[in-house]
């Protein structure tokens, strides 16, 4: 692939004029379970080993994974493999931008239903907060979240699925399809104010600054795209109500979890809120519409307590952030509600048997 073009080879400015319709046949039939992803963009992946000299099945075998299943893009893999994948290519074709590259391949039809949906949503503002509300039906490993300060809006991407390999590569190749499918609502030409990536600078930032155009921040704590505000406004090309309508009926049968996986849908809340400090038991049973002790009952019959989910979350986000990014630790421990350092890192002790630099170090040996 040629990581030096301007936009990604897939014509993503076409689709703002010509929407896809949808069809039967690229519908998921069932609710995703806890720990899956639908392909979608992942499919990506095999393109991008072929063009960087590498034979994919072999990788994908090594994997876990049975190369078949990448000739469909509703076929569903286990999120963990996905960053087992992400791992192993790395260290085959030595690209340390591969997630990157396989996002900038990709295309928001890759989205499934939810990117049709945002297709025919009215404005880019109701299309992402479709995006935002609806990802689970195709993912449900990583939680996106939208947010407006002043004259600025933040896109976030976030891995929720605890011990989840190479989620800086995952992050990379989400927020480059998030690009992607922000130029197939507000045109070709679209570029975020900055973009915020949650990993080490690699050596050559280059290919990150030919697709993003703009400048790329790394080292942070979340993986995002920062754009004005105003474009939230932007009413999208061709949308179909009608299309809109059918589209919106159809992930409403696949979007309300069962009660089983209610400790799965909390995850996924936590993960947005944790490091904004919007996360205790009662805010989360208020997004929830159920009473604080309605929460505890159904968490207690599942084997889980709020707080146990809780601090799961947070040695997530903390493992992620020591392992991928040189963020130091007291803006980690400030990130994740901690008053001080020394408290952030006798609970990463509780949590892991190691201290937050003990960790770190271990993961750069």
């Amino acid at each position: 692939m040629d990581d030096t073009s301007e936009a990604p080879s897939t014509g993503v400015g076409q689709w703002v004029q010509t929407p896809a319709r949808p069809t039967i046949q690229e519908r998921p039939g069932r609710t995703l379970p806890p720990g899956s992803i639908h392909l979608g963009v992942a499919k990506e992946i095999v393109p991008v080993l072929h063009e960087l000299g590498c034979e994919p099945d072999p990788v994908l075998r090594a994997a876990g994974l049975d190369p078949a299943l990448f000739e469909d893009g509703a076929n569903t893999i286990p999120f963990a493999a996905l960053g087992r994948l992400l791992t192993l290519g790395v260290a085959h074709t030595r690209c340390p931008h591969l997630g990157l590259l396989v996002g900038q391949r990709a295309s928001i039809l890759s989205l499934g239903l939810v990117g049709r949906l945002m297709l025919h949503s009215v404005t880019v503002g109701d299309a992402l907060r479709a995006l935002v509300s609806n990802l689970s039906i195709q993912n449900r490993g990583a939680v996106p979240g939208l947010a407006v300060t002043g004259d600025t809006a933040l896109f976030s991407y976030e891995v929720y699925q605890p011990e989840v390999e190479s989620t800086d590569q995952i992050a990379d190749g989400s927020i480059a399809v998030a690009a992607n499918a922000l130029r197939a609502l507000c045109g070709a030409d679209w570029s975020p104010t900055e973009v915020l990536l949650p990993r080490v600078a690699p050596m050559d930032t280059e290919p990150y600054r030919r697709h993003f155009r703009a400048p790329v921040r790394f080292d942070q704590e979340v993986a995002a795209l920062v754009f004005p505000a105003r474009d939230l406004e932007h009413r999208v090309s061709g949308a179909d109500p009608v299309l809109r309508a059918m589209l919106a009926e159809r992930i409403q049968h696949l979007t309300a979890p069962p009660a089983s996986e209610l400790a799965d849908h909390i995850r996924r809340l936590l993960r947005t809120r944790l490091t904004r400090n919007r996360c205790s038991a009662e805010a989360i049973a208020e997004l929830l519409k159920m009473h604080r002790r309605t929460l505890t009952r159904h968490l207690k019959d599942s084997g889980m307590g709020y707080r146990a989910l809780a601090n799961e979350v947070r040695f997530e986000i903390a493992r992620q952030l020591l392992e991928d990014t040189e963020v130091p630790l007291g803006q980690i421990a400030a990130a994740l509600g901690y008053s001080e350092a020394s408290a952030f890192t006798r609970a990463f002790r509780r949590w892991s048997g190691q201290t937050p630099t003990a960790w770190r170090e271990a993961c750069d040996e």
